[in-house]
């Protein structure tokens, strides 16, 4: 049994469902959007504040073999692969609980989105320090030739300038010997991630007697201080005052990320700006970013007892202080603000005012 109804009102309600769908399909492909371009912007962090190279599903992978083999001894890879995952949380707080609530597609999906920002972050900060760099070396070091911004093939040892910056701290720069040795790429002068560059030392010079002594403090590193805001902010604060810096989201992103990633990924760009590499790899020549990388980081995370930690943790505030300027707000006590020319004046003012009535 059927009740007639008129073909004009079938088709209205036809149309009316088909728009329906329609419109679902719009919120659906809507929706897919915005989850696409929050994960693209929250993947940008990963390069910049948890770990250059390792892929995201390693960080996530050692947690949870972590997690199911407790009292399984690790070996220095699994636990910089932790330390990453750590870092991951703290950077990402709402990925753990998110990974959990989806599914292996889902999931799978999520994190080619995270590693497309990810990588497009790095290769936006390599771009810049590029850049600025070479503008850097013109001021610091004054070469002749001058390095040019827009190319890199004139960089490198081929540049006396950056030769000097990237020559292992063990040797020097201007003997000849070691010149001709590091430019024809002889077995006795293999430049690698085994020595620690020039350009990370004070005076651009080691004491071979005391490597630690002057290690992250060199003037180019201090002027790279621009690079760093550039990476956490933008280029154009690259461009402000010396020690300067201010804003709390820039200071907060230091304190999650100063113990590590922040100082070995500024490093690592510089040593890749400075060479004559066009694009971004992982090996030039003998020398392994990669391991370069975690040397750096281990430096930071991995010190050998607590005096060492306390060197670290001192050259970290030197570097905070340097870097994000000299915001002390939180000395700012009560006992300090009462004596401060505001706090004065409004006691003043008081005592006046009651010497006024006191008078009348």
């Amino acid at each position: 049994m059927r009740v007639p109804t008129s073909p004009s009102a079938r088709a209205k309600r036809q149309i009316a469902s088909l728009m329906e769908e329609v419109e679902v399909l719009k919120q659906d492909k809507a929706t897919k959007k915005r989850k696409t371009t929050f994960y693209v912007s929250q993947g940008r962090a990963i390069r910049r504040m948890v770990d250059l190279y390792a892929p995201i599903e390693d960080l996530i992978a050692e947690n949870d073999q972590r997690c199911e083999e407790s009292d399984k001894d690790a070996t220095p890879e699994q636990d910089r692969l932790q330390r990453g995952y750590i870092e991951l949380a703290k950077a990402l707080s709402w990925l753990h609980d998110k990974l959990a609530g989806l599914d292996h597609e889902e999931s799978d999906d999520m994190l080619k989105k995270l590693k497309r920002g990810a990588d497009s972050a790095r290769g936006d900060d390599t771009g810049t320090l590029k850049e600025l760099v070479a503008s850097w070396v013109n001021i610091e070091c004054c070469p002749t030739p001058l390095i040019r911004t827009d190319d890199k093939h004139h960089r490198g040892f081929v540049s006396d300038a950056c030769g000097k910056l990237l020559c292992p701290a063990e040797w020097r720069w201007e003997d000849p010997v070691v010149k001709a040795g590091i430019r024809d790429r002889t077995t006795a002068f293999i430049v690698s991630e085994n020595s620690w560059p020039s350009f990370m030392y004070e005076n651009y010079e080691a004491d071979t007697k005391n490597l630690e002594r002057g290690l992250f403090k060199s003037k180019l590193l201090l002027i790279t201080l621009q690079g760093l805001k550039a990476i956490f902010t933008s280029p154009s604060s690259a461009h402000e005052v010396d020690g300067e810096g201010d804003g709390a989201d820039i200071i907060e992103n230091n304190r999650r990320a100063r113990k590590r990633s922040d100082q070995a990924k500024v490093k690592t760009c510089i040593r890749f700006a400075l060479s004559n590499l066009t694009s971004w790899r992982t090996v030039d020549g003998d020398f392994d970013y990669h391991i370069f990388w975690n040397n750096v980081v281990d430096f930071f995370e991995d010190a050998p007892g607590p005096a060492a930690r306390a060197r670290v943790n001192k050259l970290l505030e030197w570097w905070t202080r340097k870097v994000f300027g000299r915001n002390h707000r939180q000395d700012l006590t009560a006992d300090i603000v009462s004596h401060m020319s505001v706090s004065t004046l409004a006691t003043q003012r008081q005592q006046m005012e009651d010497a006024e009535l006191d008078s009348d």
